[in-house]
């Protein structure tokens, strides 16, 4: 069974006017942070070598999940289609919400329904005005998205926003709370809070981690670890952030953690499949 990589984005179309293909050496930064080298793929902005890091991986779908912001740039759900469209079967694409317009973002969740897509990406803390994912202003938006039965992806990790309130798990915890049928996708994973959030899915069953770049040589990474080969092995999703790091070095730095098989099957696969319903 092939790898599920659910944080994938491609060097094309809209991806290219982000700062993390716009701004090369900010992006290779970070990378060597993380102890690994950038990807050839993304310093050539070629999506056949990237493919080809993906068969190496054997990443089989990369997940792209759009985005809406003026912090870190756009990409529109029309690219989304067009880039699974030129490429079959290797990506699939998330549609972000623009939570700019209240209204906009409602009619949104409905063209994601009617058009087929498996999951809305939200970035609270990196919107035009940014907001902590607990907004009550976001309530409408999580009760639609719940009520569709959609999972919801919520950037709550990293640089979610202007300060590092924007990634205290507790608002998390609290939207995971009032929302107990939405399934909710933390991207970063709550990071740096790792102890916090790892609290928060013991406690809240309908909530997913995705730690992608933040557990790969930082702090809290046995902590993931713990996790992914226990108590949260069925909630834990495996994701690379590519570009910021190499889809193949990173691959093969997972499968060489402490992980059992069974468990290691699941985070890289099996519970992204089943959160999407493929």
């Amino acid at each position: 069974m092939g790898v599920i990589d659910f944080r994938l984005r491609p060097p094309v179309r809209g991806y290219l006017d982000m700062l993390m293909y716009a701004n090369g050496p900010r992006r290779d930064r970070a990378t060597r942070l993380h102890g690994m080298e950038p990807a050839p793929s993304a310093s050539r902005q070629s999506v056949d070598l990237l493919l080809q890091e993906m068969d190496r991986a054997g990443v089989t779908l990369g997940i792209m999940v759009g985005r809406s912001t003026r912090l870190y740039g756009s990409v529109s759900n029309d690219d989304l289609q067009r880039i699974a469209t030129d490429y079959p079967g290797r990506f699939l694409g998330i549609p972000a919400l623009d939570l700019s317009d209240w209204r906009a973002a409602g009619r949104q969740i409905d063209e994601a329904v009617t058009n087929g897509f498996r999951a809305i990406g939200i970035e609270p803390g990196a919107a035009a005005e940014p907001m902590l994912a607990d907004d009550r202003r976001l309530y409408p938006l999580y009760a639609r998205i719940e009520d569709v039965g959609l999972p919801v992806i919520v950037m709550a990790g990293g640089g979610a926003g202007p300060d590092l309130s924007y990634t205290d798990p507790v608002h998390i915890d609290r939207v995971a709370a009032d929302f107990p049928d939405l399934r909710i996708v933390v991207t970063h994973g709550g990071w740096p809070w790792v102890h916090q959030i790892l609290h928060v899915a013991y406690r809240r069953p309908n909530v997913y981690l995705s730690p992608d770049q933040y557990m790969v040589n930082m702090p809290g990474m046995q902590d993931w670890i713990a996790a992914a080969d226990g108590f949260l092995a069925d909630r834990l999703i495996y994701g690379s952030s590519y570009p910021f790091l190499p889809v193949d070095a990173c691959a093969d730095w997972f499968r060489a953690l402490p992980i059992r098989p069974e468990n290691r099957q699941r985070v890289m696969h099996d519970n992204a499949a089943k959160l999407l319903g493929l």
